[in-house]
């Protein structure tokens, strides 16, 4: 591994290529850099659960937490990703009927960097909003109780 950079009281850490094709900065989880355009198309083009769940809880820190919109981890998009947590969250819809066989693999990588997974289905966000809610603020709870956040 290539030792960092020290450069007055500052230590700078360069872009170091990781195994698959991933890069990290040491300060974040790797990432695979040949995702960013696809990020920033589904970043333009939200469903309207994505629009409704960023808009009501997620965006200007509304949750208490920096929350980032389709964030690419590892070698995936996900739809929000809060670093201080650990927690993704994913707005499943009709594309991910036939796919949960895909979805508990990702989960798995996901979760073997230390990261909590949370599922919403499409149509409960925007039909039942007040119940996703109402589990979402639980699941910040219980998260920081792992995590030990105050």
């Amino acid at each position: 591994m290539t030792p960092p950079l020290i450069k007055g009281d500052f230590i700078l850490f360069l872009l170091m290529p990781k195994k698959d094709g991933l890069i990290t900065n040491f300060r974040e989880l790797p990432y695979n850099p040949k995702l960013k355009d696809r990020a920033r198309n589904l970043r333009n083009n939200s469903t309207a659960g994505e629009i409704k769940f960023w808009s009501e809880l997620l965006r200007k820190k509304q949750s208490g937490y920096q929350f980032y919109r389709q964030k690419i981890l590892y070698h995936y998009i996900v739809d929000f990703y809060c670093p201080k947590l650990k927690l993704v969250i994913e707005i499943d819809g009709t594309s991910h009927d036939d796919k949960k066989e895909y979805d508990d693999y990702r989960d798995r990588i996901l979760e073997s960097y230390g990261l909590t997974v949370l599922h919403y289905n499409d149509l409960v966000v925007l039909s039942n909003f007040h119940l996703i809610e109402k589990d979402f603020k639980e699941r910040i709870k219980d998260r920081k109780k792992e995590l030990n956040i105050k």
